[in-house]
């Protein structure tokens, strides 16, 4: 019932690149996780970003097929747009990361030649997923294509720049018996999740969801502030108790033994480290040009400053047949 009831409300394009979404990140996790990849802190993450996107990717088909996203209180072709535009970013740092960390690690024979066809269909991936992003916006229906304003390009870099760091802290011997730096992986957390919440809300629309507690603008106020404050406390703590001796850190490279072998996976472990550091200054960086936005919105710019700039996107290009007030 559910597989006859979705096909025939559903666009066929949309169904292709959904099976496209799950084979290629199931190949890629079923021949990552045949080279025992997940003992490995980067092999970890990798194997997690594919299988939750195909988990994802699963999900939604099933909830298409059967017709229900018509029963959620949010904008499904927003909800689309909105995880589609996250697993494009993942699954590119994802594929950057397994091709440069493992295929050159296995000799010439089948454990290379796994390693380089994983890599392959992992790339495949944020391809089908970019396709999709375009697909929604310009296929028939109520969806209204978006461009990012100025503060929205910056909340999407400040999430797509904690993507990049969680690659990094996936291995635990990073920050393991250590609670200052355990402390800067949660607010890496923190920061990403309220991020990762807002944008969803947004672009699923379900700021007009009157049931809901908080309004948008609030919401934005409230992330950006407190991940300022948090990302502080990380950007001073990550490297002193990396780099400082006295602290239990490394201050040179050469002092890492595991920077030794020629034929390592992405980067040491001090590589790592000096990453994490720089990335989260980086993103510090980031937020504070965030809030310096909000503020100036706020307190300086006239009321005339168009209602769409608190939000993560601003309108531009709707469907052809859209009816947009």
């Amino acid at each position: 019932m559910c597989w006859s009831s979705g096909l025939a409300s559903k666009p066929i394009m949309g169904f292709f690149l959904r099976v496209g979404q799950l084979l290629s990140t199931c190949v890629s996790f079923s021949l990552g996780a045949s080279l025992g990849i997940w003992e490995e802190g980067l092999g970890n993450w990798c194997v997690f970003v594919w299988c939750l996107c195909f988990a994802m990717s699963l999900i939604i088909s099933i909830v298409e097929l059967c017709g229900l996203q018509s029963r959620l209180p949010c904008s499904w072709d927003g909800f689309l747009h909105a995880y589609s535009s996250y697993f494009v970013i993942i699954c590119i740092v994802t594929s950057f990361i397994f091709g440069t960390s493992y295929i050159q690690v296995f000799p010439p024979g089948p454990a290379q030649n796994r390693a380089i066809i994983a890599t392959a269909f992992s790339c495949v991936a944020p391809l089908l997923y970019a396709i999709e992003v375009a697909w929604v916006c310009v296929r028939p229906g109520d969806m209204v294509c978006f461009v990012p304003t100025f503060p929205g390009v910056l909340r999407r870099l400040e999430n797509y720049l904690a993507c990049v760091i969680f690659a990094f802290i996936s291995n635990t011997d990073l920050y393991q018996h250590k609670p200052a730096l355990v402390w800067c992986v949660v607010v890496y957390s923190i920061c990403f999740v309220l991020g990762a919440v807002n944008y969803f809300v947004n672009g699923c629309d379900c700021d007009n969801d009157k049931k809901l507690p908080l309004r948008i603008p609030l919401l934005l106020w409230l992330q950006t502030v407190l991940s300022v404050l948090l990302y502080i406390t990380a950007v001073i703590l990550w490297p002193l108790y990396q780099f400082h001796e006295k602290l239990g850190g490394q201050p040179q490279r050469s002092s890492d033994m595991s920077c030794s072998d020629q034929l390592t996976t992405i980067g040491c472990i001090w590589d790592q480290r000096l990453a994490v550091a720089i990335l989260t200054a980086i993103n510090l960086l980031v937020y504070v040009a965030d809030m310096m936005y909000l503020i100036l919105e706020a307190f300086v710019w006239t009321e005339a400053q168009p209602r769409d700039s608190l939000f993560f996107f601003s309108p531009a290009v709707s469907s052809p047949i859209s009816d947009v007030p």
